[in-house]
């Protein structure tokens, strides 16, 4: 053989190898990727050949599918509309699965290995049993409080977010973000039309798709003066302690003046003194940036880590692994460009600005533990999976402690201290009758000019001293009166999640 053909063979057997190991990647590495793909043709027909399981509230089932009579014999269905739509998701024809729906597709679909008894049974029987059932742990009457309440808001607020919790199991009892979106048309089987709801939504500059209360991170404002505050507490400060305070405070390093916001807030001039107590409940900004600067970045970054600020891995969905995202809270930078601390960039932080950055839920977090002794539950969506045939429970969420971000007395102080908001200070539109309510408004920056952002956290606790819901209420760009405004929501929310608690 001459030289030329023994090169062409050689490239030939080359070809052959790489085209005979690409098959066997395909076949044994990617093979479970290409068949569960969402543009499998096939797995699609299959996998509507039978009936998907619900997704229920309360007993109602806000996700669920209908007949059709077509080649994909069942579509998706959502009743509730955009009311669950941040929560449940969509399931569509043509496009990544979302939500809930996501989260617990093989359960839904039937072919989790939870399911593998329907489905033997099947092989026999040749039905289609249908797939399992997914119960939530929302409050009917609390998600749609949250709902129509955040639409509804009396300061105009475009956009936002609420989420109740249980402080007591980490039960999620609502999960709302504003502007909100209708799934339905998602799951259109002409998947044309699917496609172009899917892309009006996803250019609208207000982002109805994403959810705010889980993925959203903004300035909380001064609701971060609760962990200020709980740092203090641990650092030799009482409730009653003199900090000092005053109409102005001028960080050192720094030209710019921390005012607070209003002149009859802790007024007075440099010098001048409140409780730690009287600067939570009036909402004094001089007096916590100059408290921030005492205590030092080390000891507020470590006491919001604790409180669960900094984790990436949070996830709401089921107890295990696996649930929708949450974007991790951050503190931000400190630290002046040789990398010692900035007085002026921890003054600000100490109120919730500079680079300090919140979502909802650790809003709601925060509350929840201050209302529970000092216990961060781990926050869950999924209450139950039930068998297609509802007979047989494969998961009942157990509730598990996430954390223990302060002792028993740091938060039984912080109680009493946000319990002196709504009662006499910045927060007294969330009072509750026959509850004890405690809380913290929150009034952020949001640029030079724009709105500013309104925020409330808070709790509720029964007659017996049984903490009963805790809440986070975000009105983006709100303007004036947006924190008192949250405030308003957010009883309203707890008010619900307490009517609701003996049906749910």
């Amino acid at each position: 053989m001459n030289a030329p053909l023994r090169r062409v063979g050689v490239v030939v057997m080359i070809l052959f190898g790489l085209l005979f190991a690409n098959l066997n990647w395909i076949q044994a590495y990617k093979a479970d990727e290409y068949r569960n793909s969402d543009y499998n043709g096939r797995v699609q027909v299959a996998e509507y050949e039978r009936k998907r399981g619900n997704i229920e509230v309360g007993g109602t089932a806000y996700a669920l599918s209908k007949e059709t009579g077509g080649k994909l014999k069942f579509q998706r269905s959502y009743p509730g509309g955009e009311m669950y739509a941040h929560v449940l998701g969509y399931k569509p024809v043509n496009l990544g699965d979302k939500g809930i729906e996501q989260v617990e597709n093989d359960f839904l679909a039937g072919t989790s290995d939870q399911l593998i008894g329907d489905r033997v049974k099947d092989m026999f029987t040749g039905n289609k049993t249908g797939g399992g059932n997914v119960l939530l742990t929302l409050s009917k009457r609390a998600q749609e409080t949250a709902f129509k309440q955040l639409r509804d808001n009396q300061v105009g607020a475009t956009k936002g977010a609420a989420i109740a919790i249980d402080p007591r199991t980490g039960a999620v009892q609502a999960l709302v973000s504003m502007p909100s979106f209708d799934p339905n048309p998602l799951a259109n089987h002409d998947t044309n039309e699917a496609t172009a709801a899917y892309n009006r939504l996803e250019k609208d500059p207000d982002r109805p798709l994403a959810n705010r209360a889980l993925s959203e991170t903004l300035p909380p404002g001064s609701t971060f003066k609760i962990v200020v505050a709980a740092a203090a507490l641990e650092n030799g400060i009482t409730k009653e302690t003199q900090i000092p305070a005053g109409t102005s405070y001028t960080p050192p390093t720094s030209g710019q003046p921390i005012r607070n916001a209003a002149p009859s807030i802790c007024p007075g001039p440099a010098g001048t003194t409140v409780s730690l107590n009287e600067a939570v409940t009036e909402s004094c900004n001089t007096g916590f940036a100059q408290l921030g600067v005492r205590l030092g970045a080390d000891k507020l970054k470590e006491k919001a880590r604790q409180f669960g600020f900094e984790q990436e891995d949070l996830n709401v969905g089921q107890l295990g692994d696996g649930g929708l995202p949450v974007a991790a809270s951050h503190t931000g930078d400190m630290e002046a460009p040789g990398g010692a601390t900035d007085p002026a960039a921890l003054a600000q932080s100490s109120i919730g600005q500079r680079d300090v950055r919140m979502t909802p839920l650790q809003g709601a977090l925060i509350a929840g533990a201050v209302a529970n002794g000092g216990s961060q539950m781990r926050p869950y969506l999924v209450k139950q999976l039930l068998a297609p045939d509802r007979t047989t429970s494969y998961y009942t969420a157990k509730a598990r402690e996430l954390r223990r971000p302060v002792s028993g007395q740091v938060a039984s102080d912080l109680r009493d201290m946000m319990v002196s908001v709504v009662e006499s200070g910045t927060g007294q539109k969330a009072q509750i009758d026959g509850y004890t309510v405690g809380g913290k408004t929150g009034t952020a920056q949001s640029g030079p000019n724009t709105p500013d952002h309104g925020w409330f956290i808070g709790f509720a606790i029964d007659k017996n001293g049984t903490p009963v819901s805790a809440v986070c209420v975000e009105l983006e760009q709100a303007g004036k009166g947006g924190s008192a405004e949250a405030a308003r929501i957010a009883g309203r929310i707890m008010q619900a999640a307490i009517a609701d608690s003996g049906s749910r």
